[in-house]
């Protein structure tokens, strides 16, 4: 018991006296703040933008033949996209969900050919 007792009543408030505790309500909502800052940032913000398309590539760099396109293509520029072709994903809409989890603004590369007159 005596172990115990020099636990409860000696090392835990020694412990506890090198945590820093805030002393104000300013305080509290700072580290409150803080605390969900860096919870949230490794949710939301990856270090990496592309996390799905030609990762066993050190760099992935496409080249488009525009004489291909056609009238018109719809490129993927969030890099969410599960509808892969080669060279490049086309867009499927997976902007939409990333931008409403994230607050982002991306959207599609969208190539047309010139309409004639």
């Amino acid at each position: 018991m005596n172990v115990l007792h020099g636990i409860v009543r000696v090392h835990i408030p020694e412990l506890l006296a090198s945590v820093p505790i805030p002393e104000t309500f300013s305080g509290l909502f700072s580290l409150s703040r803080y605390s969900v800052y860096f919870t949230m940032k490794n949710r939301y913000f990856s270090k990496h933008v592309n996390t799905l398309i030609k990762k066993d590539q050190e760099k992935v760099v496409d080249f488009i033949d525009i004489e291909s396109i056609g009238r018109k293509a719809v490129y993927c520029r969030c890099w969410k996209s599960k509808k892969a072709r080669h060279p490049f994903p086309l867009c499927d809409g997976a902007h939409n969900a990333h931008n409403a989890e994230t607050g982002d603004n991306v959207g599609p590369l969208i190539i047309e050919a010139k309409k004639s007159a």
